[in-house]
């Protein structure tokens, strides 16, 4: 038998070699195992051969030695702290896998359970009890956008980017409360061409004709507001918190004044700053540029909401509560200059009467308004012979002398020209009431949607002022 055969058998799991079995002068083995009491030292060294005989080469009986060769040690261990370590990082990677996938889903879960709130919200027209004595649909989604507008943009009040939560917010929202306006549609005909060539006319369904023209462009006009609040990620102005007067934060106290004196009961509004030598060229003209931009969007947001309210039908609470008299509504004095022959003027009535506040343009407002449905009401009165007779009336020219006509039409004059010389003035009493006793889901959407897009744009217009007054202010020092 040779050498190779005998140390096979040497080398089986079983057999363990104590030192006598082998005679180091002779180089055969003897067959016949022998079986005895291992002691560290032999167990050391059976351990070795099977190792040895897994790692290197196949071995002579030349080479065999009793004791551990130390070559193989580090290879062997090496092999199981590389195993160990890939297996550790395994585990890790598996691990940051799974905490992936957990953070995802409770991102889906949260905003899953936002939706399902909303919704409920909707269903149950804001009334928690379930008793079925909340608001009607529009009005849930008019106050939905309303809030969202004032979570998102409400603590906003300096020339600067949203925060990318914020605009992720605001854009999956909007698009979840605008998604009602795609199933309110209308019908209309069209022609249809068969395969013989007989023309057929069909209905055809597309959104309603408000929605079709007005909702494009708000939703464009909300992109250039975003827009416009991106391009100042890099200014040179900056924002102080009122009351703080560090050094740091202000570098200049001299123009702080000046804003404070200019808006006294805006005391929340941070203060711009800008720096001693003021604005550069280039960016004085990038904040009037952007400040034009924003007073066209604010135009035609304003314009928009104007025609929406105007299409809402008038509540019966409202016709109800008018005076009797549109004399008694405005006052002696206004009646007086609106009943003159000629030269009617509602710009100078309005530096006449010298206002001092929003709220007392507001308060005019109310009254022109009311005065004017007033007036509208007894001019058609007056006409209710039969609707063939009033109709005529209505389309001749003796009607257009009628004096409750002229008046409501000069009360409609004046009304527009306050609204212009005020524009951030708030709803009337009208437009408030439309607003709550709508049942136009369509409307309530557009509507809602327009007011705080009018909104935003005219906050961005007065911060660029607030800016520029600013900047104007310390190059005025300077000089």
């Amino acid at each position: 038998m040779d050498n190779s055969s005998n140390f096979d058998e040497i080398s089986e799991p079983s057999y363990q070699p104590s030192p006598s079995s082998l005679d180091q002068n002779d180089q055969s083995t003897v067959e016949t195992p022998v079986y005895s009491t291992m002691s560290g030292d032999s167990f050391m060294l059976g351990r070795t051969y099977s190792e040895t005989s897994a790692f290197s080469d196949p071995i002579d009986d030349n080479s065999y030695s009793s004791e551990p060769s130390p070559s193989h040690w580090p290879v062997t261990k090496s092999g199981a702290q590389n195993q160990a370590m890939f297996g550790r990082l395994e585990m890790k990677q598996q691990k940051q896998v799974v905490d992936d996938k957990l953070d995802d889903q409770e991102s889906v879960d949260l905003e899953l359970e936002t939706m399902k709130e909303r919704f409920s919200k909707l269903l149950l027209g804001e009334d928690m009890s379930g008793s079925g004595k909340g608001v009607c649909t529009a009005v849930t989604i008019s106050n939905a956008i309303t809030n969202l507008y004032a979570t998102v943009f409400g603590q906003n009040l300096r020339l600067e980017p949203l925060k990318p939560e914020k605009k992720s917010m605001w854009k999956r929202e909007m698009d979840c409360l605008l998604s009602v306006c795609d199933y309110i549609v209308e019908f209309i005909p069209k022609s249809q061409n068969l395969r013989d060539g007989t023309a057929l006319e069909v209905m055809e369904s597309r959104p309603r004709s408000d929605i079709y023209i007005n909702l494009p462009a708000l939703t464009k006009l909300d992109a250039m507001l975003i827009e416009v609040l991106d391009s100042f990620q890099d200014r040179e102005f900056w924002y102080a918190e009122q009351g703080s007067m560090s050094s740091n934060s202000t570098r200049s106290g001299s123009f702080r004044r000046v804003v404070i004196q200019r808006k006294e009961e805006k005391w929340w509004v941070p203060v711009p700053c800008v720096p001693q030598d003021g604005l550069s060229e280039k960016s004085r003209k990038h904040l009037q540029h952007k400040r034009d931009c924003a007073y066209q969007i604010h135009k035609a947001a304003m314009a928009i909401n104007s025609s929406i309210l105007t299409e809402m039908e008038i509540p019966h609470s409202y016709m109800a509560s008018l005076p009797k008299s549109g004399r008694a509504s405005l006052g002696d004095t206004i009646y007086r200059y609106l009943c003159t022959a000629d030269g009617f003027s509602p710009d100078h009535l309005l530096d006449c009467l010298n206002l001092a506040s929003e709220h007392e343009a507001l308060e005019l407002a109310d009254r022109v308004e009311a005065s004017m449905y007033t007036w509208r009401r007894k001019a058609c009165l007056s006409h209710s012979k039969s609707s063939w007779d009033m109709v005529k009336d209505l389309m001749s020219d003796i009607d257009r002398t009628d004096k409750n006509h002229v008046l409501a039409e000069r009360a409609e004059t004046l009304l527009f020209c306050l609204k212009q010389r005020y524009p951030e003035l708030s709803q009337t009493s009208l437009d408030t009431c439309k607003i709550q006793y709508n049942r136009d889901v369509g409307q309530a959407t557009l509507e809602s949607y327009s007011r705080v897009l009018e909104g935003l744009a005219f906050n961005i217009v007065a911060w660029i002022e607030d800016v520029l007054f600013v900047d104007n202010s310390v190059r005025t020092q300077d000089q």
